[in-house]
């Protein structure tokens, strides 16, 4: 009998050595049940609380871990606290009608309930480990726990067939704003949860930081996963009666079958550049890998190199398109355009624009601009020109500078230029902050006497709070509402343009017509009263020398 119990004992310890979850309830059943067996236990029962004081309460876990006969009154307790202050209640029955227990075997299930509280208590503190080193502090796994789980899936089966998927959750600091932070985080939670559904992940959602998410699913789901993607609506609030439509952008990378993963980053590198020009490409929200995008990521890499060494070269040059009053026919200001003269070729601005609108370069190349218009015009004003208003952009990303009127006033005064010569044309934005951001930078550009004007409008969601609460001097309206000549007067074109030129002049604004093409549009133009236009039935953006010509012509 004792050399039983021995073996028992040493099969029991061989067994939960080798398991690879010692809380498992079948892997602790199997490695007890000699042990119990030769004790006269029925049922053995396992009870785990997070936390001690969650003790009676429903907040725990049971298992019966060995449950092989009837039971009588006869019980045995033992409880263990843990190192993270949790709990476990060991709980053994009697076998009905057995011997009871004696003092040796009382003693040989306590001894059995000190091992298997150490196998149990390990088990429990890994779990601990890996909730901090695999979950992120909203309960969401992390890219550490991605990249592992990659590694694995990497070693165990290869990666072919599976589809990488990088995503960013779009618009969501606007849905945080509209149902505050904890409906959020309700409305992250029950996108992920359902995405994770849908896609039936090989790896689970990981995120990597704010609404920034990576995960791995099998080639067949595409379809499902990008539909999902493109907009599901998520439930929220009490007793989930709100809901609202969520979407993401996402870059996807489909894996080769000779894909071989020496470093996670070699995954990464694919899905996460994707991912960010999906968000900022403004038309394709969900792009797949390619090498076509490899390409445009050079080539935008080397854009932004050449910026500094471009600027200080002088290959940006401005170009000058005329304003015209199209009651006079006369020059009446002025856009400047920015053209970039590099190894002898006119760079479009479609090729670098947008490139360097990703981050500040943007605002390093509008200073430039401001500074060069500024000198043409002190140059002009020398030569005794009678020289008219010019307007420079500024892109959006200015929005992040406070002093960006101080900025923008010392190149201005630093070449002594008249603030009436001066316009600054900004664009629509998007969310409350910028727009708090805009009316603080119109205003102050308006008390030092610089005149400003909302460009492109009509091309964006337009509201009429960007012209009631913003101190515009100008409204520049989009060539989009600008009518054709297919248009009748009741067109919904035709209809716009009339009423926003109606409502700009009784706002007592300065209203100019964006991309006049022709002399019907001058007709339509002159018929609703909008007296300034610019476009190329008047004249092309041109070089400062044919620019000052005009100016010349117009004395």
């Amino acid at each position: 009998m004792i050399t039983d119990i021995v073996q028992a004992f040493i099969a029991f310890l061989e067994k939960m050595n080798n398991a690879e979850d010692a809380l498992d309830p079948n892997i602790v059943g199997d490695a007890v049940e000699d042990i119990l067996r030769l004790s006269n236990v029925a049922r053995l029962k396992i009870t785990y609380y997070e936390n001690e004081k969650f003790e009676g309460t429903d907040n725990r876990v049971t298992y019966y871990v060995y449950d092989k006969a009837g039971f009588d009154d006869e019980k045995l307790f033992d409880r263990r606290i843990t190192a993270a202050n949790g709990l476990v209640v060991y709980e053994f029955d009697h076998v009905m009608g057995a011997e009871p227990w004696s003092e040796r075997i009382r003693d040989r299930l306590s001894l059995l309930t000190s091992m298997l509280y150490v196998f149990n208590s390990r088990q429990m503190l890994k779990q601990v480990a890996d909730r901090f080193g695999y979950f992120d502090d909203a309960g969401y796994h992390n890219l550490r726990f991605f990249i592992t789980q990659l590694s694995r899936l990497s070693r165990i089966r290869g990666l072919s067939g599976l589809v990488a998927a990088h995503f960013n959750l779009r618009n969501f600091q606007a849905i945080n704003n509209q149902v505050g932070r904890k409906n959020g985080d309700t409305i992250m939670r029950g996108f992920v949860d359902g995405l994770e559904e849908c896609a039936d992940c090989e790896i689970p959602v990981s995120r990597i930081g704010g609404d920034n998410f990576i995960m791995a699913f099998e080639t067949d789901k595409i379809d499902k996963v990008i539909k999902y993607l493109s907009g599901t609506v998520v439930s929220f609030g009490d007793g989930y009666g709100e809901s609202v439509q969520v979407s993401a952008s996402a870059g996807l990378y489909i894996i080769d079958d000779d894909f071989v993963l020496v470093e996670p980053s070699d995954l990464l590198d694919k899905v996460m550049p994707t991912s960010m020009i999906a968000k900022n490409s403004g038309r394709d929200s969900i792009m797949f890998y390619s090498d076509e995008l490899v390409e445009r990521k050079k080539h935008n890499a080397t854009i932004q190199h050449l910026l500094p060494e471009a600027m200080e070269k002088e290959e940006f040059q401005v170009y000058y398109q005329p304003k015209i009053d199209i009651i006079t026919n006369k020059l009446a200001g002025a856009e400047a355009l920015c053209r970039w003269l590099h190894d002898g070729r006119l760079v479009p601005p479609m090729e670098f624009i947008p490139i360097l609108e990703k981050n500040t370069d943007i605002c390093k190349l509008d200073f430039y601009m401001i500074d060069h218009v500024c000198r043409d015009i002190r140059k002009w004003l020398d030569e005794g020109k009678k020289v008219v208003k010019v307007s420079v952009n500024l892109s959006r990303k200015h929005m992040l500078d406070v002093d960006l009127v101080k900025h923008v006033m010392e190149i201005i005064d630093r070449h002594n230029v008249p603030h009436e010569l001066i316009e600054v044309e900004l664009t629509e934005t998007t969310t409350d902050v910028e727009f708090t951001d805009l009316k603080r930078v119109v205003g102050g550009l308006q008390q030092r006497g610089i005149s400003a004007s909302v460009d492109d409008f009509g091309t964006g969601y337009s509201s009429l709070n960007l012209i009631k609460e913003v101190p515009w001097n100008v409204i520049k309206i989009d060539k989009s509402i600008v009518p054709v000549d297919s248009d009748d007067e009741r067109s919904p074109r035709s209809v716009m343009f009339k009423y926003v030129v109606a409502m700009a002049k009784e706002m007592g604004l300065e209203c100019i017509a964006e991309g006049v093409e022709t002399e019907a549009q001058v007709g339509v133009l002159k018929r609703n009263g909008c007296d300034l236009a610019q476009g190329f039935f008047f004249d092309r953006p041109l070089p400062k020398p044919e620019f000052e010509k005009r100016l010349d012509g117009n004395n």
